[in-house]
């Protein structure tokens, strides 16, 4: 059978190695597949991966997808839902543009329970006293949150799971350009040269490293499917 999913959010591009799925419910190769981000640059990215797969790629928004309703049957919002101002609105978009019987599936870093991979960076930025941006609905990582959200929208077979990952970095200059350097915070340039000293040697000094040097970070995400009503 054929399989036609969205995903929405491509905000892990440069950063891909974190995450490896596919489609939940396809059991072939889907015959097509959207995804949207709100920015040009993180599609552009994209773009230049995937310019080889059937893969229509969109600027656009979480709480207002550009898709009639009933269209895919599977709809992922990956590492997103914490981003969206509305978490409400944008799950229930998923839902509107997933066919019935259709799988609607989140999965966002374990914020509150300090399970996002920027974690060390966000308590060193709070230790020197500079302001770490969180994302806006962070609430909505709670499993309890989730499960409540899915519950309100209608969903059945409604099932969640922790996910445990890790990444391993080269070296600290590998960490560093990864996940300092190209975050989509823009955070270094707002760092004056005495900061960006003072918060590499906190990092380094925090960050376990092996005899070659290599540096691996272990995240969590919490993560819940549901199907929509037939």
């Amino acid at each position: 059978m054929a399989c036609d999913p969205l995903g929405t959010g491509l905000g892990g591009c440069r950063s891909r190695q974190w995450r490896v799925h596919r489609a939940p419910s396809c059991k072939a190769a889907p015959s097509s597949v959207c995804a949207i981000d709100p920015s040009d640059a993180q599609i552009a990215t994209a773009r230049q991966k995937f310019e080889a797969k059937p893969v229509e790629l969109s600027i656009g928004d979480a709480m207002a997808l550009p898709y009639e309703a009933n269209r895919f049957d599977v709809a992922v919002m990956a590492l997103v839902l914490f981003f969206v101002p509305d978490p409400r609105k944008g799950a229930s978009e998923m839902v509107r543009v997933t066919k019935p019987d259709g799988l609607i599936a989140s999965y966002t870093w374990d914020v509150l329970r300090g399970g996002t991979p920027t974690q060390p960076l966000w308590e060193e930025l709070d230790a020197l006293g500079i302001p770490a941006a969180r994302p806006p609905s962070a609430d909505i990582s709670r499993f309890e949150a989730l499960k409540a959200l899915w519950a309100e929208l209608g969903l059945r077979e409604i099932e969640t799971r922790e996910l445990v990952v890790e990444r391993t970095f080269a070296d600290f200059d590998d960490y560093w350009l990864s996940m300092v350097v190209s975050s989509p915070s823009g955070i270094v340039g707002k760092l004056s040269d005495a900061e960006q000293t003072e918060l590499k040697r906190r990092l380094q000094a925090r960050l376990p490293a092996s005899a070659s040097g290599a540096i691996t970070v272990h995240a969590s995400a919490t993560a819940i499917k549901g199907r929509k009503a037939a």
